[in-house]
């Protein structure tokens, strides 16, 4: 297993695989699909696919004055059983922000409240380029333990 280190990642956090695709609606659903048959179909890896759509979502939303970039989306194992989920983009004009609270009725910021209540942490960091990561970690059963390491190609 080949272990990568990135600027805001844990030196012992293994890559397991990388998706890129264009910051567009319809590639939302290319999110889900590829961070689901990464983590494959084992108990828990149902709630990281559903934070990795909101933040895809929030990507696409959000990050929509730079038109025509990308975000990448890694989806990393930490050797306790944790699963790390990056979305990065080109950035936009505000920073990802909690509203409401729980159970709250805004028409907007749900999808930010779902990635805080069912993640044992998340945050965000302004790359030296300007974009955005955003990330969530969740724990995973011990069975879901990284076995491989693999990078994903885009989807067009």
């Amino acid at each position: 297993m080949t272990s990568t280190a990135t600027p805001g990642q844990a030196a012992d956090t293994a890559i397991r695989a990388c998706l890129t695709v264009p910051c567009e609606a319809r590639q939302v659903r290319a999110v889900r699909e590829f961070v689901g048959e990464t983590l494959g179909d084992h108990p828990g890896a149902e709630i990281p696919v559903l934070l990795a759509s909101e933040l895809a979502t929030n990507s696409v939303r959000h990050s929509s004055p730079r038109l025509g970039g990308t975000m990448t989306v890694t989806v990393s194992g930490i050797p306790d059983g944790t699963v790390r989920v990056e979305v990065a983009d080109a950035g936009g004009l505000s920073v990802p922000v909690l509203r409401g609270g729980p159970g709250g009725c805004d028409e907007n910021g749900r999808g930010l409240r779902l990635v805080g209540d069912l993640s044992a942490r998340w945050g965000h960091r302004i790359e030296a380029d300007g974009g955005l990561v955003t990330w969530f970690e969740v724990p995973l059963p011990p069975e879901r333990r990284l076995i491989s390491t693999r990078t994903g190609g885009g989807h067009a």
